[in-house]
Parts: structure tokens; C-alpha cells; sequence
């Protein structure tokens, strides 16, 4: 919320949201699943900006979406059953969590330019800050948190 006083624009702090935003969704291996799962973050990164300013850029966008679509693609690959995508985020960073049934983890391969295929964490891990890989009672989940500053300089 924003306050006038005497013509000098006054944040009130009312209006700013102290949660973060999240959602998710879950999806169950049909033909299409990736692409909702872009669109869903990107319907995201959209509500992330109106609801807490986020300062993202054209370039943050593409990176989020593209892990959105590496670790839902990992999931549809090697899960035999649902999986779920669930995305929170802030002014300053945004993370995404994977959860499917498939108790076996992922493997990050050393960067080989000649390998086909097999990039997509070596692509997470590139992109994010934090990589995180755990079982769970059901599968595992898969957690990447990415910065939203596009001039964060550690990237």
C-alpha cells in the first residue's frame, strides 16, 4: 500500500506481502505435462512481479523455466507415477522442488561437450545457487533455488 503525503510518495508497508509466494500443481505423466509445467512458472514469475516486485528480466525468466523444464522432464522420465512441482519465491530468488516416486537419484555427470544428452542437472547447477537432492518416504525431490537479481554478481 502507498501513501500520498503533501505530494511525496510514502510505502506504507501495508500492501507488501510477508509470505512467500508459492504454488504447486502435480501432474501424472501424460503427453503435454512439460509444457504445462512451463506455462505454470511462467503464470508464476508473472504473479511473483505483481504481488512482491519481483526485478526479474527476460533472461531470469528463460533460466527458471528452464529448470522448471529439466527437473519435470527428469521426473516424467524416471518416475512411474505422479509427480509434483512446487515453486516459491521472492523479491530476490525463486526455488523450485520436484517431487516424484522414484527413489533412485539423480547423477550429475562431469562436463563432457562431446556427451549427447544427460546435461539437465549439470544445466540446474549451472543456473542455481543451491542444489539440493533428497529421498523421501515416497520417491525424492529434487530443490533448485535460482537468484532473481539479474545483476547478481556471483553468476
Amino acid at each position: 500500500m502507498i501513501e500520498q503525503l503533501g505530494g511525496a510518495v510514502i510505502p506504507t508497508g501495508f500492501g507488501d506481502p510477508v509470505e512467500p509466494l508459492r504454488r504447486a500443481t502435480h501432474f501424472t505423466g501424460e503427453p503435454g505435462c512439460i509444457a504445462e509445467a512451463r506455462a505454470f512458472a511462467t503464470k508464476f514469475l508473472e504473479q511473483l512481479r505483481k504481488e512482491w516486485y519481483a526485478p526479474t528480466d527476460e533472461r531470469i525468466d528463460g533460466e527458471l523455466v528452464l529448470v522448471v523444464s529439466e527437473l519435470v522432464t527428469n521426473a516424467d522420465r524416471h518416475s512411474h507415477g505422479p509427480y509434483v512441482l512446487e515453486l516459491e519465491g521472492t523479491e530476490s530468488s525463486a526455488t523450485v522442488s520436484v517431487y516424484d516416486s522414484s527413489a533412485a537419484l539423480p547423477l550429475r555427470y562431469p562436463r563432457d561437450p562431446e556427451r549427447i544428452g544427460r546435461h539437465g542437472l549439470e544445466i540446474v547447477h549451472a543456473l542455481a545457487t543451491e542444489v539440493t537432492v533428497r529421498r523421501v518416504p515416497v520417491g525424492k525431490y529434487v530443490r533448485a533455488v535460482l537468484p532473481l537479481n539479474p545483476l547478481n554478481p556471483d553468476r
